[in-house]
């Protein structure tokens, strides 16, 4: 990883206030219940959104909910919980069901859960390697299952307005997307940190492919590294080392939720910034990235590696069996 990533986000901290313009409506904040996605769902609620916290724990959400409710009484917006288990495919299709039982529209996803650096190897119910498993594949099915809903919704929502968040890391930035092909058979085998970075380049690969596909139909598509950040995603580190790590590097939660609110919300997002990657707290950063990663995101008829659409199409294959047949021709990339 790029020393000067992280050194960077140790010394040009600049606290944003989160935009004013909150002209989005209708919000979904995958693993909202904690950390980061907590404090986005807070503040997007405490500004009169309707915000769904789509997580596995109903009740650790329910309570994250309370908390949320309570805090701003006020609010005539809305916070619910949906059931997502990003971890097992078979069951994303109901929670997109949910979710459109409750709405007809969806002006933002914000693809927040992730699971990293675990104490021991982990698989999906598919049998993904877990980081990569959900991070990468089971956001990919959720944004399959609710591309159509986000496509009429941007018919009628004003321009720039309707938006995916895919939440990628600096981490990103450690492996080549080259790598990251070649290891798609075998990432089981690679070591706990490798396997982290390449869900994040997948997150990567993701918006931007996202990005060239659905531009056209009025829908913005960002990654994101949120930053340095004292969260649920560190919890099976070393306790020593978990302590190090938030007295020097990490900043609280909400400054995560800054990065995130700029991506969901923020005039200075336009379709034509649609395919950024965004960083800490709030800047666009496709021009500090490297050349792999840039070339990634072009189809080789633009001159770059055609890796993103190839990435796609890999992750169509894996997960079309779970998905309904008018999802699998409504969202397959060509």
């Amino acid at each position: 990883m790029p020393q000067d990533s992280v050194v960077e986000q140790r010394y040009t901290l600049r606290e944003t206030t989160p935009p004013d313009r909150w002209q989005i409506q209708v919000y979904i904040v995958t693993g909202g219940n904690t950390g980061v996605g907590k404090e986005t769902a807070r503040i997007l609620y405490s500004k009169n959104a309707r915000v769904y916290v789509a997580g596995r724990s109903a009740d650790k959400s329910r309570s994250a909910i309370e908390e949320i409710r309570e805090a701003y009484p006020s609010s005539t917006g809305l916070i619910d919980f949906i059931y997502l288990d990003l971890a097992d495919l078979t069951t994303i299709s109901a929670t997109a069901e949910a979710f459109l039982a409750r709405e007809t529209r969806l002006d933002v996803l914000i693809n927040n859960a992730g699971v990293g650096f675990l104490d021991r190897a982990q698989e999906t119910k598919q049998g993904f390697e877990l980081q990569f498993g959900v991070n990468a594949i089971g956001h990919f099915a959720l944004v399959r299952l609710l591309t159509p809903v986000l496509c009429e919704t941007a018919r009628t929502a004003p321009r720039d307005s309707v938006r995916v968040v895919w939440v990628s890391s600096s981490a990103a930035e450690g492996l080549s997307p080259q790598a990251l092909m070649s290891s798609l058979d075998r990432i089981k085998d690679l070591y706990i940190s490798r396997q982290y970075f390449c869900s994040k380049v997948g997150n990567y690969l993701h918006a931007v492919e996202f990005a060239a596909m659905y531009r056209d139909a009025g829908i913005v598509s960002l990654s994101a590294n949120p930053g340095n950040l004292d969260s649920d995603l560190w919890r099976d580190l070393p306790r020593l080392l978990y302590a190090f790590l938030r007295s020097t590097f990490f900043y609280p939660s909400v400054y995560g939720a800054y990065t995130e609110l700029f991506c969901a919300c923020s005039p200075d997002v336009t379709l034509e910034k649609s395919g950024s990657h965004v960083a800490p707290w709030g800047r666009f950063w496709s021009d500090r990235i490297s050349k792999d990663m840039t070339d990634a995101a072009k189809s080789k008829e633009q001159g770059g590696s055609g890796i993103a659409h190839d990435f796609w199409k890999w992750c169509s294959e894996k997960v079309d069996p779970f998905l309904p047949e008018n999802h699998q021709r409504t969202v397959q990339t060509s």
